[in-house]
C-alpha cells in the first residue's frame, strides 16, 4: 500500500532527508534532524504524492489519508502529552508547505490551527499567561482568514493599527489580555460580514482548511513565477508538514529567529541572523518590529541598541550555536534555519541549505575546500554558471561623488541605478520598455515576485536582513537595500520622500546593496575584477574542464574584456560590426549601391585601410591566441540608407544623384531578406568583398608579425554555408590573396578557411564541405531560425506561451533545442569527423554561453565554444561542470 504520511519526532523518524522528493526539502529535513536527536518539536508530513492526487482528481485526497492523518496526530499528541481538539488540554498545530526545491515565502504557512472560542481559554489557563493565548488566537484568525478564507489580511492590520492609535499605542506586545479579545470579536465580525458565515470553531475543519490551501498555494501566481523563473518542474508538487506549535510569543524568556551558519551575502564564516522576543516566526519577515541580532559581534557592527540573544539568553545562544555547527558539518553546506525558543528552551523549526550571493557561494565553496569538508570537484559543481553574471557586472567606483539621500541594511550586495517604480506591475512595464528600473517598496511581498525580477534593484523601508524582499534579491543576484527607515512612500501620489527631498515616480536613484546607501542620481560604476575566490574557483574549473572557451569579439574594448575573463581567443569576429560607424557606413553603402564592380573595388579601397588597423588591433589584443574572423554575413539590406537625408549623404560622396540611388536601394530591397541574399551569396555574387577582407586579415598578421617577431594564425570563416562548390570558392579566392600578400610582403602567414553551419543543408553535407573546410562553427541562432521556420527578432510575441504550456521546454533562441537543431549539429559534427577526424569544431552565439547548451556541446565533444565577453566566466564554469558530469563513476 501507499504511505501518504511520515510521522517525526522525539529523537527519532520515519523518513529521512533521501526521501527529500517525497517529503519535500522541509520534511525530510526536520525527519533528518529528528533522526539526529535535535529538539524538533514532533509532527508529520503528506507527501508530494499527494499533491499530485489532489490534482489529478479534483482537489480531492486519496481515500487512506484521512485515517493516516488521525493516526499521526494521535502520535503527535502522545509526545506532547495533548490532544488536538480537547477543550481542556488542546494540541495546536501549524501546516507549512514543502516542496522538494527550495521556494522561501512563495506557498502558505497557517499557525495556531485548534485555536477557538474554547481552546483559548484551556490555552490561557495552561499557559498562566491569558494575553498569550489571545494574542496567538488573533493572530491564527488573521492568518488563517487571509490563507484560507480569502479574507485579506490588511483589513485585520487596519483595525488592528486604528485600535492602536485610539489606545495610544505604538507596538503589537503593548497590548493587553482584554484588548486582544475586543479585536478578536471585532476580526470575527468581520469574517461574518466577508463571508456570510462565522469564523470556523471546529478544530479539524480549520486542518482539513490549512492542508487543502496549502496544496492549493502550490498553483497560486507567485509560486508559478517562482518556479517559471527557477526552472522548477510544475509536477514536483509540495508536501505539507503538520507539527506540534511551540510558541515564542510567551514573554521576555521566549523568542523567534531565523539564522545562517555564515554570512549570505559575503560567506564569512560566522553566525548571521535575526530574532525577536515575545514573537512568532512570522513577525521577523514581516518588518513590522525590528529584529535583533543574534550574536554580540553583529550587533556592534550594526551599531544597535538592541540586545542581542547572546547576552539575552546566553545558555540558548551556546546550545543554538552547537546546534548550527553540527547541522552544517551534517549537510557539508551552509545552512538557513528557523528557530523558537518557549520560556527558554530552544526549538528547531527548520534547515536548509542557504540561498546565497554569488560572492557568498565562491567563499564558501572555496573556505569548505580548504578546510577539507568538500572535494574541488563538489565546490566546481556548487556553483551555478549563470549566477556568475551577478560579479560580472559594474560597482559603483569608491572615488565617484554620492549624494547619499538615505541608509539602510546592505541587503544584498552590488549596485544598481534606475527609474523609480513604486509597483511589481510597473517595474514589469517599464522593464519590457527597455528602461532599467529601482523597485521601491515600504516592504516587498511574493506578489511582487515579477517586478522585482524586472528591476535592476530593489529599495523598501521596512524589514531587516532576512526580509522577503533581501532573501529573494540575494537569490536573484539583485541589489537590494531593506529597511531604510528614513525614506516615507506614498504610493497614492507616487512620491518617495528621503533627507527632505521629494522623488517621484521615474526619477533616477543609485542603491548600493554592498553599504546599504541609497543615493540620488546615477553614479559613476566600475568594471568588475576576476580575483579572490572567484579567480581560485576558475582555476579549478580551467583544470577539470575540457573544451575551450573563446569569445564573441570585434572591438578592442570586448577583446579585452574577453582576455580579462580568461577567453582563449576569438570564436566570432563579426567583421560587419566595423562597418557601421562613421565615414566607414558611407563607404560600404558605395560599395553596395555601386552599379559595376569598379564601383565596388572603389569603395572597398576605402575599407582595405581601415578594416586592416581593426585586425591589427585585435591580433595584439589576442596575441598568441587564435582568432576567428567571419566574412561579411548579414543582408546588404541592414546597411543601405533609409531616410533621404542618408541617401543625399552617400549621393554626394560617390557623385550620383540621389533619384538614381534611390532606384538603386529600391532594386536591393527583399521580401525577406534573413532568407536571401546574404553571408556566402554575397561572396559568390560579389568576390572582390572577400578579397578586401582577405587582404585586410593577412596585411594587418603581417604588420604584427613585424610589430611582436611572432605569427599570427587567423581562422577565415565562410557563412551561411549551403554547399561544398559554394564554400570551395570562396575558399579559392581567400588562398589566392593570402598567396600575393606572401609574395608581395614576403611573410608567408599560417592560416585555416572553415565554414560557419547555420542551415540544414550544411550540417546534412558536412561530410563533403569537410572535404576542403578546415574547421566549422554551428551558428546555432540561424540554424534555430532556419530549422524551426522562426525568427528570432520577432518569436518573442509567442515563444513564451510554447514555454508556458510544455511545447517546448525553455526558449529554443536562449537554450538549444536538442532534439531538433542538436540533432542537426550532431549529424554536422558525425559526418564531418567521418571525413576529417581531426577537425576542429565549435560553436558561437547565445548559446556559447548558455549552461545547458554547454552540456549539449561537452556531450558531442565540440572543440571549444564561443559567447559573449561578460559570459565568457560562465561558459569556462558550465564546461567544468559538464566535463565533471561525463566523468567515469570510477574516477569521480
Amino acid at each position: 500500500m501507499v504511505k501518504w504520511v511520515y510521522t517525526f519526532g522525539d529523537g527519532r523518524a520515519e523518513g529521512a532527508r533521501d526521501l527529500r522528493d517525497l517529503l519535500g526539502g522541509k520534511g525530510a529535513n526536520l525527519a533528518e534532524m529528528a533522526n539526529l536527536g535535535l529538539p524538533v518539536p514532533p509532527g508529520f508530513t503528506i507527501t508530494t504524492e499527494v499533491c499530485t492526487f489532489f490534482y489529478e482528481n479534483g482537489k480531492s485526497y486519496p481515500p487512506e489519508l484521512g485515517s493516516e492523518v488521525e493516526a499521526a496526530l494521535d502520535y503527535i499528541g502522545g509526545l506532547t502529552g495533548r490532544v488536538f481538539g480537547d477543550p481542556e488540554n488542546p494540541l495546536l498545530v501549524s501546516v507549512r508547505s514543502g516542496a522538494r526545491a527550495s521556494m522561501p515565502g512563495m506557498m502558505d504557512t497557517v499557525l495556531n490551527i485548534g485555536l477557538n472560542d474554547v481552546t483559548v481559554e484551556a490555552l490561557a489557563k495552561r499557559s498562566g499567561d491569558e494575553r498569550f493565548a489571545y494574542d496567538s488566537y488573533r493572530r491564527f484568525i488573521q492568518m488563517y482568514c487571509d490563507v484560507v478564507l480569502g479574507v485579506d489580511h490588511h483589513h485585520f492590520e487596519e483595525m488592528l493599527e486604528h485600535y492602536k492609535e485610539i489606545k495610544g499605542l505604538t507596538l503589537d506586545t503593548e497590548l493587553a489580555a482584554e484588548d486582544w479579545k475586543r479585536l478578536i470579536i471585532a476580526f470575527k465580525a468581520k469574517v461574518l460580514e466577508a463571508r456570510g458565515e462565522p469564523f470556523p470553531q471546529a478544530p479539524r475543519e480549520q486542518l482539513w482548511g490549512a492542508i487543502g490551501a496549502v496544496f492549493g498555494s502550490w498553483q497560486n501566481p507567485r509560486a508559478i513565477t517562482y518556479r517559471r523563473l527557477h526552472d522548477i518542474p510544475a509536477n514536483w508538487g509540495t508536501a505539507v508538514t503538520v507539527q506540534a506549535m511551540v510558541f515564542g510569543n510567551m514573554g521576555e524568556t521566549s523568542a523567534t529567529g531565523v539564522a545562517f551558519t555564515r554570512n549570505p551575502a559575503t560567506g564569512a564564516k560566522e553566525l548571521f541572523g535575526e530574532f525577536l522576543l515575545n514573537a512568532q516566526g512570522e513577525d521577523v519577515v514581516a518588518g513590522i518590529r525590528t529584529p535583533q541580532n543574534i550574536t554580540e559581534a553583529a550587533r556592534l557592527a550594526a551599531g544597535s541598541d538592541k540586545a542581542s540573544l547572546e547576552t539575552t539568553l546566553p545558555g540558548v545562544f551556546a546550545e543554538f550555536v552547537r546546534t548550527a555547527n553540527l547541522l552544517e558539518k551534517h549537510y557539508r553546506d551552509m545552512q538557513d534555519m528557523e528557530f523558537t525558543v518557549e520560556n527558554g528552551k530552544l526549538w528547531m523549526l527548520q534547515t536548509r541549505n542557504g540561498k546565497r550571493t554569488t560572492k557568498a557561494a565562491l567563499r564558501i565553496a572555496v573556505d569548505m575546500t580548504q578546510d577539507g569538508l568538500i572535494s574541488r570537484d563538489e565546490a566546481i559543481a556548487r556553483i551555478d554558471p549563470a549566477s556568475l553574471e551577478q560579479l560580472l557586472h559594474p560597482a559603483i567606483d569608491p572615488y565617484a561623488e554620492r549624494n547619499v539621500v538615505a541608509t539602510g541594511l546592505p541587503a544584498s550586495p552590488g549596485a544598481a541605478s534606475g527609474a523609480i517604480v513604486f509597483s511589481a506591475d510597473e517595474a514589469e512595464q517599464l522593464k519590457s520598455a527597455g528602461h532599467k528600473v529601482i523597485l521601491v517598496r515600504i516592504e516587498t511581498s511574493p506578489e511582487d515576485i515579477h517586478g522585482m525580477h524586472a528591476a535592476e534593484g530593489i529599495l523598501t523601508t521596512r524589514g531587516g536582513m532576512t526580509s522577503h524582499a533581501a532573501v529573494v534579491a540575494r537569490g536573484m543576484g539583485k541589489a537590494c537595500v531593506s529597511g531604510a527607515g528614513g525614506i516615507r512612500i506614498d504610493y497614492a501620489k507616487g512620491v518617495m520622500t528621503a533627507s527632505g527631498v521629494a522623488f517621484n515616480k521615474g526619477d533616477i536613484l543609485t542603491i548600493d546593496g554592498t553599504t546599504g546607501q541609497v543615493i540620488e542620481g546615477s553614479v559613476k560604476m566600475l568594471q568588475p575584477e576576476l580575483s579572490g575566490e572567484f579567480a581560485t574557483l576558475m582555476q579549478w574549473a580551467d583544470g577539470v574542464r575540457r573544451m575551450g572557451v573563446r569569445a564573441n569579439a570585434e572591438t578592442p574594448q570586448d577583446a579585452r574584456v574577453a582576455r580579462k575573463f580568461g577567453a582563449e581567443g576569438i570564436g566570432l569576429c563579426r567583421t560587419e560590426h566595423m562597418f557601421f560607424e562613421g565615414d566607414r557606413i558611407i563607404a560600404v553603402r558605395e560599395m553596395i549601391l555601386a552599379d559595376d564592380e569598379a564601383g565596388r573595388r572603389s569603395a572597398l579601397a576605402k575599407l582595405l585601410p581601415i578594416q586592416r588597423g581593426d585586425f591589427i588591433e585585435l591580433f595584439e589584443i589576442m596575441f598568441g591566441l587564435p582568432v576567428t574572423i567571419r566574412l561579411l554575413d548579414p543582408p546588404l539590406h541592414e546597411f543601405l540608407p533609409h531616410s533621404q537625408a542618408e541617401i543625399d549623404e552617400v549621393a554626394q560622396s560617390m557623385g550620383v544623384s540621389s533619384e538614381k540611388l534611390s532606384r538603386r536601394a529600391a532594386a536591393l530591397r527583399e521580401v525577406n531578406p534573413m532568407l536571401g541574399f546574404r553571408g556566402s551569396r554575397i561572396a559568390i555574387a560579389y568576390p572582390e568583398i572577400i578579397e578586401m577582407q582577405a587582404r585586410a586579415i593577412f596585411e594587418a598578421a603581417v604588420a604584427v608579425k613585424k610589430i611582436t617577431g611572432e605569427l599570427v594564425q587567423p581562422e577565415v570563416m565562410a557563412p551561411l554555408i549551403i554547399a561544398k562548390a559554394e564554400f570551395d570558392l570562396i575558399k579559392a579566392r581567400v588562398d589566392a590573396t593570402a598567396k600575393a600578400v606572401a609574395i608581395e610582403t614576403g611573410v608567408v602567414i599560417p592560416y585555416t578557411v572553415g565554414a560557419m553551419i547555420e542551415t540544414p543543408r550544411a550540417s546534412l553535407r558536412a561530410g563533403e564541405i569537410a572535404e576542403t573546410a578546415e574547421f566549422f562553427s554551428f551558428g546555432t541562432n540561424d540554424l534555430t531560425q532556419t530549422c524551426m521556420a522562426l525568427s528570432r527578432d520577432d518569436a518573442g510575441s509567442f515563444l513564451g506561451r510554447y514555454v508556458a504550456r510544455g511545447v517546448f521546454a525553455a526558449d529554443p533562441f536562449v537554450t538549444i533545442d536538442q532534439e531538433g537543431v542538436g540533432e542537426l549539429v550532431e549529424i554536422g559534427v558525425l559526418r564531418s569527423r567521418k571525413t576529417r577526424p581531426d577537425i576542429k569544431l565549435g560553436i558561437c552565439g547565445e548559446h556559447g554561453g548558455d549552461p545547458a547548451s554547454i552540456a549539449f556541446c561537452e556531450k558531442l565533444g565540440l572543440s571549444y565554444v564561443s559567447c559573449s565577453p561578460f559570459r565568457v566566466p560562465i561558459a569556462r564554469l558550465a564546461a567544468a561542470q559538464a566535463a565533471l558530469h561525463r566523468k567515469p563513476e570510477s574516477q569521480a
